[in-house]
């Protein structure tokens, strides 16, 4: 039977994002929903991604640690990992190239990590919906190197994506692309269907806010067992990941 899979979600962190959406309240809102495989990609950064790794096995659900990277030309690509440890590095390579803006909580909104809990334990220094210095032709080598795979994000979108950027999906090493619908559109409704090369669909949430939460989650065509060969409380096997991403529609 499929898991129900959501890959993009964001919290507290995120400064576009509800304060009262808390990895704890990400995940029991999910679970309720009756999804299986969350992912956690708040803008630029991975910091709530401890909390999440503990929420998430005692509610049945396997997680995904990643962010929502901005790349030079503004466009938004998921970086997912299956390892806390991986993805907590390549945070700190995203942040080490991150343009340095201040960021102003009172202008443009509250960046703050939290415990499981929901403890604030600290606050991010620079906006994160600033880029990074990093292009879309180098971030999925890049999130190869840490052990990511990357799927560029609402590529239908008529901002901050592939289209809205480059005026076409461009070819890279894309485990997926996410869309908001399937098939996709070139940024709006009645724009006729956007060229995705053949590269496996899916579609997530962008959850910034309690209510949007497993709004468009997608099947995942892979068992608890195939995908936790180690089993419950085991990262996911990012083998396994894969294939299951390659029998998505396309």
């Amino acid at each position: 039977m499929p898991l129900l899979a959501d890959f993009h979600n964001h919290s507290c962190l995120s400064p576009c994002g509800s304060l009262d959406l808390s990895p704890r309240l990400l995940v029991e809102i999910a679970a309720a929903r009756g999804v299986g495989v969350l992912a956690l990609t708040d803008h630029n950064s991975s910091l709530n991604c401890p909390a999440f790794a503990k929420l998430c096995p005692p509610k049945g659900i396997v997680p995904l640690y990643g962010m929502e990277a901005t790349t030079s030309e503004e466009i938004h690509v998921l970086c997912l990992f299956t390892s806390l440890e991986a993805c907590l590095d390549f945070n700190e390579y995203a942040y080490s190239i991150l343009t340095p803006f201040p960021n102003d909580p009172e202008k443009t909104g509250d960046q703050v990590y939290v415990n499981e809990e929901d403890t604030i334990e600290g606050e991010v220094e620079y906006y994160l919906i600033s880029p990074l210095d990093i292009s879309i032709d180098r971030i999925g080598q890049k999130a190869a190197e840490y052990g990511g795979i990357v799927i560029p994000a609402h590529i239908d979108r008529p901002a901050f994506s592939m289209f809205s950027q480059l005026g076409a999906v461009v070819e890279g090493p894309w485990a997926a692309l996410e869309c908001t619908r399937i098939p996709p559109l070139r940024g709006s409704p009645g724009a006729g269907a956007l060229d995705t090369l053949g590269y496996p669909l899916t579609t997530s949430s962008d959850a910034h806010y309690p209510e949007h939460v497993a709004r468009r989650p997608f099947e995942l065509d892979i068992s608890p067992e195939e995908l936790l060969p180690r089993g419950p409380g085991a990262p996911a096997d990012m083998a396994a990941l894969r294939r299951a991403l390659a029998r998505r529609p396309r």
